[in-house]
């Protein structure tokens, strides 16, 4: 049944657009729930415990900007996807810096929404059989989702999590932005390369000195070292 895929939470005040997103997520075997403003979204994840997150970033009330905003704050790392009227990079980019792990601009295709979700929800519950990794000073353990970087805990989206993951795979291999985007977010949009620059910079950021293992490969794509030259 939908309910073994775990819950997603819609929140979308646009009626047309939130059925559609329910149909497909529901025919996807996903259970639903839907709420129609922010308020309300940030009260259902609190009592619902959802897998998911589908936020519109103009909710009435409490817009989807701030509904992320306030969950990250409290430690709730839920993946989030967001769903934006707005086309433009700064919006997008501002959105992930917040802590969403992926976004979808309307008009958007459902089975595309779907495949997100379903690629989020996948890795998150997917890794439990994985071994811990260390590079450098960043132990990553797959089956608790933690990130320590000297001994502290660091807090990731699920987005950034699997993009470092990724990366600590295989250590010194350059992988390119496209490769990334397909195996971490599961698309071969390769126009939206650019968000892989942009979850590399928070998890820089996040990551503090322990950021020097993360190295660039201009051009190319990124990887991972434990070497300090």
């Amino acid at each position: 049944m939908g309910e073994d895929k775990g819950l997603v939470l819609i929140a979308e005040d646009e009626t047309a657009i939130l059925e559609l997103e329910r149909m497909y997520l529901a025919a996807a075997g996903f259970g639903v729930h839907v709420e129609r403003d922010g308020g309300r979204a940030l009260e259902a994840v609190d009592r619902l415990r959802p897998a998911a997150i589908v936020l519109d970033i103009g909710l009435p009330g409490l817009d989807g900007i701030e509904v992320c905003r306030t969950l990250r704050a409290r430690g709730d790392w839920t993946p989030v996807i967001f769903v934006t009227a707005r086309d433009d990079e700064i919006d997008r980019i501002l959105g992930l810096e917040l802590g969403a792990d992926d976004y979808v601009t309307k008009p958007f295709s459902p089975r595309e929404l779907v495949a997100r979700v379903r690629g989020l929800v996948r890795r998150a519950s997917g890794a439990a059989s994985l071994a811990p990794v260390a590079v450098g000073p960043v132990t990553l353990d797959p089956a608790r989702r933690r990130v320590e970087a000297s001994g502290a805990r660091i807090d990731l989206t699920a987005t950034e999590f699997d993009l470092l993951a990724h990366l600590m795979s295989q250590p010194g291999r350059v992988f390119t932005r496209e490769q990334l985007l397909s195996s971490v977010w599961g698309v071969a949009d390769y126009s939206s390369s650019r968000t892989v620059d942009v979850h590399v910079a928070q998890l820089r950021l996040k990551l503090g000195d322990a950021a020097r293992i993360i190295r660039t490969a201009r051009g190319v794509g990124y990887s991972v070292s434990g070497d300090d030259d």
